[in-house]
């Protein structure tokens, strides 16, 4: 959807608005439930009623808000955040409602954590036995981060520009006069990404298809891929598919693409097949993965005397998974040794690609961030002379590095406040900081014996629980957009 803010709409005007998008956000859930309960009564699982029922109360909460709706209104820019943050909570609550009827040991407390976690792609969970549980419900979850992965990638084109912290905005940082080009209307550039989406989507199911995979591991495993959601149909995660080391590469593959910048993939098939390789951002991660890799390897070969085929395949793959901030793990790396347990805990705060499913800090802002300690370095040595701050080949004004500043400052202050609240609750340092981290980057698990790569969340308290998913929504809202609806000055006229 395209915004532009033209003559200022009234405030009944803007509730229609919010209405009506809002019911169309239930309407296409509605479609997707639907789809699952089909699916669930293809595999004559039991869940299907449940679906159902679930679909006809989203139907019917979209056909209330549809009545209450009008016309499209030219709203202004700040009530996009407010409309972004209200179509994540009204997602996650009606998606909840299935898992909630059709797992009756689940509690509420339960499902909005792991429906949460499903939306915003963050891939940790409350739930175990998966082996166990109704197909229809590993399809529902597996759908669910699908969804949210292609929903963070519009939100990075449509709304974050306006912060000045990433999406296009970054993207027409380095290519400005290339951005215009690629495709005229946001409209048009989102239904292109989309047509990416869909092929990678593809793509990452008939590899892992044809790797071994069932047909069902293979659609509901290339979807959480795609979304760097993380979400397995096993308690082992990917480690099921062990004995298969090829697939492991196959999915380190398609994590590895989904953090890339979906911009760039639409302006290489438009003809600029060299966009990527030329972008500072793709490169930086390219090394940042290629290094981090190289080290563990042979760090697991010295210190676990491990074959350098075995060491190379877990580091490459779980490396990929927490930097991409997917989630999947083959093995518990936090065995590995300390080194290991360190560098994955760095690795949490990293991201991908800003324009990419992936979640995190984003390798830009290190980039920006490190441009700005270099021009104070040089104000020390020269402190008369004027620099000027690039970005690849692109100029970078102080406002951008200003605003990338203050987003590395709340980001990691809002890591640090969530850990505080979460050791309110009893939690052991590493768990509480781990926790909050991962929340917050939306990277599924921490590290410690509870929420680490071989446990999950359930034995946490309710209260904590909550708490973490305030912080995965606001990792995936980039802080500052849930932020913005807690200051006084935003909701003056």
């Amino acid at each position: 959807m395209e915004y532009r803010e033209l003559a200022p709409a009234s405030a009944k005007a803007n509730r229609q608005f919010f209405y009506k998008v809002l019911a169309g956000l239930l309407f296409m859930l509605a479609l997707v439930q639907l789809i699952t309960a089909v699916v669930s009564f293809g595999l004559q699982d039991k869940v299907f009623w449940q679906f159902l029922i679930s679909a006809i109360i989203t139907v019917i909460a979209a056909a209330v808000l549809q009545g209450k709706s009008g016309p499209a209104a030219q709203i202004k820019k700040r009530y996009l955040f407010l409309l972004t943050t209200l179509c994540w909570l009204l997602l996650c609550f009606f998606a909840a409602i299935p898992l909630y009827l059709s797992l009756p040991e689940i509690s509420l407390t339960d499902a909005w954590f792991e429906t949460v976690s499903a939306v915003t792609t963050t891939g940790s969970t409350v739930l175990s036995n998966l082996e166990q549980l109704p197909r229809g419900v590993l399809f529902w979850r597996s759908i669910l981060q699908w969804i949210g992965g292609i929903g963070i990638i519009v939100m990075a084109i449509a709304i974050l520009p306006v912060l000045k912290i990433g999406g296009m905005k970054l993207f027409k940082t380095e290519n400005s006069d290339i951005s215009e080009k690629i495709l005229p209307r946001s409209s048009s550039l989102s239904s292109s990404i989309l047509s990416v989406y869909l092929l990678l989507s593809g793509l990452a199911m008939g590899s892992y298809y044809l790797g071994g995979m069932s047909g069902f591991d293979a659609i509901t495993h290339g979807m959480t891929s795609v979304a760097t959601g993380g979400f397995a149909n096993y308690d082992a995660s990917f480690g099921f598919f062990n004995d298969k080391p090829w697939l492991l590469w196959l999915s380190s593959l398609w994590m590895f693409m989904a953090a890339l910048p979906f911009v760039l993939y639409v302006g290489m098939l438009r003809g600029d097949r060299w966009i990527l390789i030329k972008d500072p951002q793709v490169r930086a991660f390219c090394w940042i993965i290629a290094i981090t890799v190289i080290w563990l390897t042979f760090y697991q070969h010295w210190h676990n005397d491990r074959d350098w085929f075995a060491a190379l395949t877990h580091s490459l793959f779980n490396v990929i998974s927490v930097v991409t901030t997917c989630g999947y793990a083959s093995e518990d790396y936090t065995l590995w040794g300390n080194f290991a347990v360190v560098l994955f805990f760095y690795l949490t705060f990293s991201g991908g690609c800003s324009g990419s499913t992936s979640g995190g800090l984003k390798v830009f802002r290190t980039q920006l961030a490190s441009i700005l300690l270099l021009k104070q370095l040089k104000i020390l040595i020269h402190p008369k002379a004027v620099w000027t701050q690039r970005y690849g080949s692109k100029k970078v004004d102080d406002e951008l590095l200003g605003a990338v500043l203050a987003f590395c400052f709340i980001y990691f202050a809002t890591i640090a406040a969530l850990a505080m609240v979460l050791a309110m609750y009893e939690l052991d340092f590493v768990t509480a900081l781990s926790s909050a981290a991962t929340a917050v980057s939306n990277v599924g698990p921490g590290l410690g014996d509870i929420v680490g790569p071989a446990g999950n969340f359930a034995s946490l308290p309710d209260g904590a629980k909550w708490w973490l998913t305030v912080g995965m929504l606001a990792g995936r809202l980039e802080i500052l957009t849930l932020l913005l609806l807690f200051s006084p000055m935003y909701w003056r006229n």
